[in-house]
């Protein structure tokens, strides 16, 4: 009952706060039918002089708007210092006989073009919450642009009425017998209750994503119902003023504070690089870097190409060590690993980085009390830069101003990360959810959405109002030397063919989400499947499996053609056996060749030896064994698990557990059973050897699609695992 009590209390004081602020912030401006948005306008001088200005018969509210998007209108034709009349005559000058929903395209044409004006000046007005209350507004205004929604809104809001004059009764009874429960209100919910809470209206996924496709600062519309549905966790999947407002401004206090970082020591960067994230400031958390089983302190530095690290000297930091991360054609390998003393792996706070080149990885550890959030966002952020310069090398995005557009994109969904992050510190939200690259990198036919944004990304020739190197620009964040190859700028926007590929786009995107709904439900079965602990019996297992690792390694030196003689002479053997029917004959041999092996160990008499000996003597000290130990546990524990998942996925096949899969299995078999009829069962077999062979070679590897792969990756995550109890 405390808790209901704190609730209702909290709601009520943070709605008579914003009533408050309502009522302070309206003062000289006129009111238009009881509108919401005239509680929301901020208080600027300039624009009550202007609203002033404006006669009765120009702030009549226009009967098929709803009264925030006629407020909406009045302020974008202040904005662009014209009249409301002219700018309805302009919209419907250009106006399509055939355009459905007058009222939203009216608000979509007025928005922007009051975003040019609106955008000047970018970060002071961000900081003064003027560019955050009309974008806002504009949000609100698309989302309720009819009149008909004024309607729907006066039932909704009469039913909050009614539920809190219900949440009141108990409240007002508790208050007469005398409780007060003040001293008992958390101070994390007091702090973030005006946050989550407000009596303003809200805005949808559906209006948080236009607006992200109209102007890129709060989202890009390639992930902005995945960053809504981040930001919006705790408030029902609504997005409040007091939210909006506190991200655009941590987001510009966080390129403040990245313009602010100094450059690593004895390296200059490059014009179109740009610092993405710090860790290891002296006022902040340390960086430890592990070579061996020693280990040295220091900076970590990520820009858009590469990843700095600067050791910690006596008095300043030394030399940075470069890493480039913007080689496409260079194996970057960066996952997650553990530390500890002698090199154990006891913490798992670390990344490891690996490349063909490295003579050895390069260990990053980020110490921490708790959990490992700042690992898993740097490893996130590497991970994105890769992947940044992977897309452009992979769609020949060779023009400077494709190229730098997509590092804009980039660079303003590390911002939209940090800027969340520093808003909601008590729960960091995950970082895929802001980057681009990263996200669709993991969700099933993520490629989709990245293969159409780059053919509509290599349909413009000049920079575009409003994307997202403009943007930068606005914020006067960066000055790209590219700009000038092409500084004449589209001075007007084609809405409807702004509107069209938004729409496209916004459809791959929810074929896309539903995927990976799917594939979520299936990876938690998984997880639950996984269990911990296994048996130390698996030492004993890994030394007795030992010889069995030498002849694989033996197999794969021939079939990876690094001997061309040996690999040309095994592999015309093996198609010659099989052709000419030779198979038994081989099997024989085979057979032959064991019973040979036998009787020379009986010869040695080695069946009188009591025991197995496995040798695990090395030249490596004690700590040093224990740790090779531990980490062959752990591999082959996660063998255990994999094997476990195997299993009980093709136990979910052969149940229909997910009929969509077992059919497709099915018809993948008949197709194969017929082709074993119809073709001699030599053949096939023939056929299956050679494209063993064959696959390892350079041109089959340049000939390859990856995204065959990935398709079967995506397929096998999808499907569902049988649940699995123990009992004892």
């Amino acid at each position: 009952m405390r808790g209901v009590t704190w609730l209702a209390k909290n709601y009520n004081t943070s709605t008579r706060v914003a009533e408050e602020r309502s009522k302070e912030l309206t003062v000289g401006f006129p009111k238009a039918k009881e509108s919401t948005i005239s509680a929301a306008i901020p208080r600027h001088q300039e624009n009550q002089l202007a609203m002033a200005s404006i006669g009765e018969e120009e702030r009549r509210p226009r009967k098929h708007l709803s009264s925030i998007a006629n407020s909406l209108l009045l302020r974008c034709a202040q904005e662009l210092s014209t009249t409301a009349e002219d700018l309805v005559k302009e919209f419907e000058a250009g106006l399509k006989p055939s355009v459905d929903n007058y009222s939203r395209r009216l608000v979509e044409f007025c928005s922007l073009r009051a975003l040019e004006p609106l955008s000047h000046n970018l970060g002071e007005k961000i900081s003064d919450g003027m560019f955050s209350r009309f974008t806002f507004d504009m949000m609100l205004a698309w989302e309720k642009a009819s009149d008909h929604d004024d309607a729907r809104n006066s039932e909704c809001i009469a039913k909050e009425k009614e539920d809190d004059a219900l949440l009141k009764e108990p409240l007002i009874a508790m208050k007469e017998d005398g409780y007060n429960d003040a001293d008992d209100v958390p101070l994390f919910y007091s702090d973030m209750m005006p946050l989550l809470v407000n009596g303003e209206p809200s805005v949808g996924e559906d209006s948080y994503a236009w607006f992200g496709s109209l102007f890129p600062l709060a989202s890009d519309i390639v992930n902005a119902r995945f960053t809504f549905e981040t930001l919006t966790t705790t408030t029902a999947n609504r997005l409040h003023y007091p939210a909006y407002d506190r991200f655009l401004k941590e987001m510009d206090k966080c390129i403040a504070s990245l313009q602010q970082q100094s450059t690593p020591t004895g390296i200059k960067l490059a014009d179109d690089e740009f610092v993405l994230h710090v860790e290891g400031n002296p006022n902040a958390q340390k960086v430890v870097r592990h070579i061996g089983s020693s280990s040295s302190p220091g900076r970590m530095t990520l820009t858009n190409k590469a990843l700095y690290f600067e050791a910690s000297g006596y008095i300043s930091y030394e030399p940075a060590l470069k890493i480039d991360l913007s080689k496409p054609d260079v194996d970057h390998q960066v996952k997650t690993a553990s530390t500890g003393p002698w090199g154990a792996p006891l913490f798992d706070k670390a990344i490891s980085y690996q490349t063909p080149q490295l003579s050895e990885p390069l260990i990053l550890e980020f110490p921490e009390m708790t959990g490992s959030t700042r690992r898993d966002l740097c490893l996130a952020l590497i991970k994105e830069v890769i992947l940044l310069h992977r897309f452009i090398s992979t769609y020949n995005l060779d023009s400077p101003l494709h190229a730098w557009e997509i590092h804009s994109r980039t660079i303003l969904g590390v911002l939209r990360l940090h800027g969340a992050r520093e808003m909601l510190k008590m729960s960091p939200p995950p970082p895929n959810g802001f980057l681009i690259f990263a996200l669709y990198e993991d969700v099933p036919k993520g490629d989709y959405v990245l293969e159409e944004m780059a053919n509509s990304l290599k349909q413009t020739s000049k920079i575009t109002p409003f994307g997202a190197t403009d943007v930068l620009r606005r914020l006067d964040l960066v000055s790209h030397p590219s700009e000038s190859v092409s500084m004449q700028k589209i001075e007007t926007l084609d809405q409807e063919e702004h509107r069209n590929k938004a729409d496209s786009l916004d459809t791959t995107i929810g074929e896309v989400r539903e995927e990976a709904k799917e594939a979520s439900i299936a990876k938690a079965g998984v997880q639950e499947v996984k269990e911990e602990g296994i048996s130390d019996s698996l030492l004993i297992l890994s030394g007795l499996l030992r010889p069995l690792n030498i002849i694989w390694v033996w197999i794969q030196k021939i079939v990876s053609w690094e001997r061309p003689m040996l690999t040309s002479f095994a592999l015309a053997i093996t198609l010659i056996i099989i052709y000419i029917e030779g198979v038994g004959y081989a099997l024989a041999a085979l057979m032959a060749s064991m019973i040979g092996e036998i009787l020379w160990a009986r010869r040695r008499r080695l069946s009188e030896i009591p025991e197995v000996v496995i040798d695990a003597s090395s030249d490596k000290t004690t700590m040093e064994n224990v740790v090779e130990a531990q980490h062959t546990l752990k591999s082959l524990q996660e063998i255990v698990k994999k094997a476990n998942i195997i299993i009980l996925k093709l136990w979910s096949l052969a149940t229909s557990r997910s009929q969509k899969h077992t059919d497709r299995v099915m018809w993948v078999m008949t197709g194969v059973a017929i082709v074993c009829v119809v073709v001699p069962f030599k053949y096939i077999l023939m056929g299956v050897i050679m494209s063993w062979f064959m696959g390892n070679t350079s041109i089959a590897k340049s000939m390859s699609d990856p995204q065959g792969g990935r398709r079967m990756r995506e397929w096998w995550d999808s499907i569902p695992v049988v649940s699995v109890r123990t009992v004892a």
